[in-house]
C-alpha cells in the first residue's frame, strides 16, 4: 500500500493515526507532554480532515469518564494524558476494562509528582500495569503509529474485547522528530481495521435495555475476573496475528519482543522505550571488539512476554533491567520481578539479573550511559556474581561544601505591617469600610515575592498578584496550584517566595490549603505551636484550577475555612500551551479551540466563577483587575478580615497574557480597563450575600462595545470580521445578559 515519507514526531503520529481511524469521541484535558494531541486532532478538524467530536473535560477524571461513557454507546474512543493526569484517572480504568469495553488511550510517559517533574520517566506506566489493560509500548514515533493502529483492532477483537494503552517515552519521542511512513489513503487504515463491531451489548439500543456495571458479590467477581484475565492472556495471540497482517499491509514487524543481536548474546540490556534505541549502537560498538552483547525491548507489556524473555535469555549470562521507575522497597522495579519470574519458570535458566533505576524525571540517557551499563553487566559477568543486584544510575551525593545560600533574609511580622490599612465594621449595615492611603505610600512595603522568577515579558499573574497582596497585612502561607505562576517562582533549587509556599496538584489545592488551617489552629489550641494567630492563609490557583479543582473548592467553600481562595484568569492552561479553560470567553482561538472553515473557536460561554462561589453562601466573593489598584488592594484587605473572623473568601483576578492572547504586552492595563469598560469583566464584590457594583462604566458614562477590548487580542480578531458577525453578537448578548442581572442584583439586596 502507497506510504508517505515524512518527518515527524511521536504526538503527531498519535494524532495522525486517530484522524485516520476517524474515533467517533476524544474526551481530553490537557497535561504536559501529551496535551499536544488533542490541540493537533483540534488544527486537522478546523481544516476538516477528520470528524472527532472533541470534548474538552474539567480534569482526567471527567475525561476517562467521558470516553468510558461513549465505549459503552459502542462507540469507538480515543484518549491521551501521562503522568497525575493517568493517577486522576486511574480509578476510572479498572471499571473500563472490568466491563470489556474497548478503547484506545495514547499514554505519553511522564514522572509523577511530586516533586513535581514535567519530563519523562515510566512511574506512571508502572501504576497502569494492574488495570487490567492491554499495554503496547512504542520506541519510535513509527511505532506509535503502527501501535495506534493495531491496538483499535486488538481492543476490539471478539477474543479480547479490552481497552489498550500505547505507551512512548514524553519527550523523548512524543517530540523528536524522526524519519516515518504513514498510509497516503486512510481507507486502508480503515479497512485494515474494519467495520465496528456490533454484536455486542452497549447501550444504544433501547430495543435490546442491558444493565451495565452491576453489583457483584465475591462468587460472580471472581468469574468476572476470571474472564477479564483470560482475555487479557488471549490479548497476546491476538497481536501475533494482527502484527502479522499489519507487517503485510506496512512491510513493519513488531514481535512481542524486539531483540537486538540477542542470539548468541552473553551479556545485554533489557530497555523499555527509546532508550533500548539509544542502546543499540553501543551493542554495534561492542561486538566490533568481540563482545557478545545485545538489547531486548518489549512492544508488548500487558499481557508480559514471559515465553519470549525466556528463550532470548537462553544464552545470556548477565542481564541488566534498566528501569525508568522503582517499586519502592522491592529491590528493583517491576519489570525486574516480571523478568526473574519469568526466568524462574526455566530450570536450566543461570542467567544473573541486576537493575538500575535510571533516567528519572527525564534524566538524558546517553550512550556512555549505555556503555556504562553494560561495563556493570561485564564486571558481573568476570565475578560470576552480582555484588549490587539493585542500585540507581546517575545520582549524585550532597556535598556540604556546595550548601545553596539564602539570597535573602527572611522577612516576617512588621516587615508587612504597613499599618496605613484600616479595616473597620459598620455597626450598622454590618458592611466592611476600608480605608487605604495613597498607592505611593504602599510602595515602601516589601514585595511578597523575589525579583527573578521565569514568568513571560507582560505577564499580568505578577503584578495582579503583588498588588493583591498589597492589602493583605502581616505574614500569610500561600499555596500555589500547579500553574504558570507556580511553575516560574520555583524552580529548585531556587524560589521567589519570601513567605511559606505550598505547592500541590491542580485538583485538591483548596483541601490541601483546609486541612493546613485547621491543623494549624488545633496546634495552637493544644498549645504545640507558640506563633502569632493573624497569618492569613491564602491559595493562589489559575490557568484552569477552578476547573479541574472546582469540586475541592467548592468543597472548601461549603466548610467555610479561614482561608482566601485568589484565582488569577488568564483564560487558559497557560502553563500546559493555552488550552481551552471553562473561562475562556466563546468564539476565542486557542490551541484547543481553533479557528477553520468548519470551527471558530470556543463553541460556548465563559464560567460565571465568582457567581458559583457566592452559591456557596461564603462570607466574601469579589472581582478585581490590576486597572482599577485602589478597588483591589481594598478588597483584598476586606478578603483578609473576613478569612481572619468568619471563613473563606474568594477573589477573581482577571490578568493578561499577552504570549497565548497575541497581544502586545505594552496593552495588558488598556486590555484590563477594556474589559472592564465594556462590562465583560465586571468589578464587584458579594458580601455576606448581598451585591454591590464597584465600578459602574455606564454611571460614569465609560462604557464601550465589547469590539474596543476585543481589538487588542489576535486570539479574538476573528471575531470582528463580518462572516462571524453572527458569533459576536450571541457573546455581546451573554455580556449584556450578565450585566443586567448584576445590576438586578445590586439594586435588590435579596437577589
Amino acid at each position: 500500500m502507497e506510504q508517505v515519507v515524512a518527518f515527524e514526531s511521536g504526538n503527531e503520529m498519535a494524532a495522525l493515526a486517530a484522524a485516520q481511524i476517524n474515533y467517533h469521541l476524544m474526551g481530553y484535558f490537557p497535561i504536559t507532554p501529551s496535551t499536544e494531541i488533542a490541540q493537533l486532532l483540534d488544527q486537522m478538524k478546523a481544516r476538516g480532515e477528520h470528524q472527532i467530536v472533541l470534548i474538552p473535560a474539567d480534569g482526567e477524571h471527567g475525561s476517562a469518564g467521558i470516553c468510558y461513557g461513549a465505549a459503552v454507546m459502542g462507540a469507538r474512543v480515543f484518549n491521551a494524558t501521562s503522568a497525575n493526569g493517568l493517577m486522576y484517572m486511574l480509578e476510572q480504568l479498572p471499571v473500563q476494562s472490568g466491563t470489556r469495553f474497548p478503547m484506545v488511550m495514547n499514554l505519553v510517559t511522564r514522572s509523577i509528582s511530586g516533586p513535581l517533574d514535567i519530563r519523562g520517566d515510566h512511574s506512571d506506566l508502572y501504576f497502569a500495569l494492574n488495570t487490567g489493560w492491554v499495554i503496547l509500548t512504542a520506541r519510535t514515533p513509527q511505532a506509535v503509529y503502527d501501535m495506534n493502529i493495531m491496538a483499535l483492532k486488538i481492543a476490539e477483537h471478539e477474543d479480547v474485547r479490552l481497552p489498550v494503552i500505547v505507551a512512548y517515552d514524553g519527550f523523548f519521542t512524543s517530540h523528536q522528530k524522526r524519519k516515518v511512513q504513514y498510509f497516503k489513503d486512510r481507507q486502508v487504515v480503515q479497512t485494515f481495521i474494519g467495520e465496528r463491531p456490533t454484536h455486542f451489548p452497549n447501550a444504544s439500543d433501547p430495543t435490546k435495555p442491558v444493565t451495565i456495571g452491576a453489583h457483584m458479590n465475591g462468587d460472580d467477581l471472581i468469574n468476572n475476573h476470571y474472564q477479564q484475565s483470560e482475555a487479557l492472556y488471549r490479548a497476546a495471540n491476538v497481536f501475533q496475528q494482527v502484527a502479522r497482517e499489519y507487517a503485510q499491509l506496512s512491510g513493519r514487524e513488531y514481535p512481542f519482543v524486539d531483540l537486538y543481536k540477542m542470539e548468541d548474546a552473553e551479556v545485554a540490556l533489557f530497555l523499555i522505550n527509546s532508550a533500548a534505541e539509544t542502546a543499540k549502537d553501543v551493542v554495534d560498538q561492542l561486538r566490533a571488539k568481540g563482545i557478545k552483547a545485545g538489547v531486548m525491548s518489549p512492544n508488548m507489556i500487558r499481557p508480559f512476554p514471559s515465553e519470549s524473555i525466556r528463550q532470548a535469555c537462553k544464552h545470556v549470562k548477565v542481564l541488566l533491567v534498566g528501569e525508568r521507575a522503582d517499586s519502592y522497597g522491592a529491590h528493583g522495579g517491576n519489570m525486574t520481578h516480571e523478568i526473574k519470574s519469568a526466568l524462574k519458570e526455566d530450570p536450566h535458566n543461570q542467567t544473573i539479573v541486576l537493575t538500575r533505576i535510571f533516567g528519572l524525571g527525564g534524566k538524558d540517557f546517553y550512550p556512555d550511559d549505555a556503555k556504562a551499563f553494560f561495563d556493570i553487566a561485564l564486571q558481573t559477568l568476570e565475578k560470576g556474581f552480582a555484588e549490587k543486584p539493585f542500585d540507581y544510575f546517575g545520582h549524585v551525593p550532597g556535598d556540604p561544601k556546595h550548601k545553596w545560600e539564602q539570597a535573602i533574609e527572611p522577612m516576617y511580622g512588621d516587615a508587612f505591617k504597613s499599618g496605613l490599612i484600616q479595616v473597620t465594621e459598620d455597626e450598622e449595615t454590618k458592611r466592611l469600610k476600608v480605608k487605604i492611603p495613597p498607592l505611593r505610600a504602599l510602595t515602601s512595603k516589601p514585595k511578597r515575592l523575589a525579583p527573578g522568577h521565569g514568568a513571560c515579558p507582560g505577564c499580568g499573574i505578577f503584578p495582579g498578584l503583588e498588588l493583591f497582596f498589597k492589602g493583605i497585612e502581616g505574614d500569610v502561607v500561600v499555596l500555589f496550584q500547579t500553574g504558570c505562576a507556580y511553575v516560574v517562582t520555583t524552580a529548585y533549587p531556587y524560589s521567589s517566595h519570601k513567605q511559606t509556599m505550598i505547592h500541590n496538584l491542580f485538583q485538591n489545592g483548596p483541601a490541601t490549603l483546609s486541612g493546613a488551617v485547621e491543623a494549624f489552629f488545633e496546634m495552637k489550641r493544644r498549645g504545640d505551636i507558640q506563633i502569632s494567630d493573624d497569618i492569613t492563609f491564602v491559595m493562589v490557583t489559575g490557568d484552569g484550577g477552578m476547573d479541574i479543582g472546582m469540586g475541592s473548592a467548592i468543597g472548601t467553600a461549603l466548610r467555610n475555612h479561614k482561608l482566601i481562595m485568589l484565582e488569577y484568569d488568564n483564560e487558559g492552561y497557560m502553563n500546559t500551551g493555552s488550552q481551552m479553560s471553562y473561562s475562556t470567553p466563546l468564539g476565542h482561538m486557542t490551541s484547543t479551540t481553533g479557528v477553520g472553515k468548519t470551527q471558530k473557536g470556543k463553541a460556548f460561554h465563559h464560567k460565571d466563577t465568582p457567581q458559583i462561589m457566592a452559591a456557596t453562601n461564603i462570607p466574601y466573593v469579589f472581582t478585581a483587575t490590576e486597572a482599577f489598584p485602589q478597588d483591589l488592594i481594598k478588597k483584598a484587605a476586606k478578603a483578609q478580615w473576613y478569612a481572619q473572623h468568619e471563613g473563606t473568601a474568594y477573589g477573581k483576578l482577571l490578568i493578561t497574557c499577552p504570549l497565548n492572547w497575541k497581544s502586545d504586552e505594552r496593552y495588558g492595563e488598556k486590555i484590563m480597563k477594556a474589559a472592564v469598560d465594556s462590562c465583560f469583566f465586571p468589578l464587584y464584590e458579594v458580601e455576606r450575600g448581598k451585591t454591590t457594583i464597584t465600578y459602574d462604566p455606564e454611571e460614569k458614562n465609560k462604557r464601550i462595545p465589547l469590539q474596543e477590548w476585543l481589538k487588542y487580542m489576535g486570539k479574538a480578531k476573528h471575531l470582528l470580521k463580518e462572516e462571524n458577525r453572527e458569533l459576536l453578537i450571541a457573546f455581546e448578548q451573554e455580556v449584556e445578559r450578565r450585566w443586567r442581572r448584576l445590576k438586578a442584583m445590586h439594586e435588590h439586596p435579596d437577589l
